[in-house]
């Protein structure tokens, strides 16, 4: 029988049974959720993208991931600094994004935030890799096996009130905690999950910048 949050296939292995979602959700639990990044270009991205999913699903914004790299010029922040009212009018036409004004007006704003950060501190994933959480620091959900409630952590609230002080947007505490589970910041796959342990070794081995 399978435990709460976890399904075992046929194949015998078992695995966080949101996986099961969704076609593209295998690929993305199994090799990409929690394997710690940190490259600029990728940390500001899922920042974005998590923006975008606000009042969505996450399946939602996968499935676009691409029509979004497109049209964000490939999440490079320095360019996506220099758009214009013109590309916001672009964007909103674009129907292969999430055509939400404010969010997109936001992606621009925090590309702007994200240059004036790597100017002062050098990388955008040295000063968000600051806020790793502390090893046992739990987050605050109703039940971990299925991540009912909106989900934070005291790490995640510091780095969303860091966020806001230096003017980025849609950086609430729930949308960081996301943020911080996808860019292995955190490892929430669940115990008994296959992927746990990879994904603890490669904590282990991560080079923190």
């Amino acid at each position: 029988m399978d435990k709460p949050g976890l399904t075992t296939d046929e194949a015998g292995l078992t695995r966080c049974t949101w996986r099961t979602a969704a076609a593209e959700y295998p690929d993305y639990h199994d090799h990409e959720w929690g394997v710690p990044v940190a490259d600029d270009r990728a940390l500001y991205e899922k920042i974005c993208l998590e923006g975008f999913q606000a009042g969505l699903a996450w399946i939602t914004i996968l499935r676009k991931r691409e029509h979004f790299r497109r049209a964000f010029a490939g999440f490079d922040f320095r360019r996506v600094a220099q758009y214009t009212e013109e590309d916001i009018q672009r964007l909103m036409a674009d129907p292969e994004i999430v055509r939400n004004r404010a969010k997109i007006v936001s992606t621009i704003n925090n590309a702007r935030r994200a240059c004036e950060l790597v100017d002062e501190h050098g990388s955008l994933a040295a000063w968000l890799w600051a806020f790793e959480p502390a090893a046992g620091e739990r987050p605050a959900v109703v039940d971990l096996a299925y991540w009912t409630g909106n989900p934070t952590s005291p790490a995640s609230v510091r780095l969303s009130k860091a966020l806001k002080k230096r003017g980025w947007t849609f950086v609430g505490p729930t949308t960081m905690y996301a943020f911080m589970q996808a860019m292995g910041m955190v490892n929430d796959h669940l115990e008994g999950c296959l992927c746990r342990p990879q994904i603890e070794d490669l904590r282990r081995h991560f080079k923190r910048p």
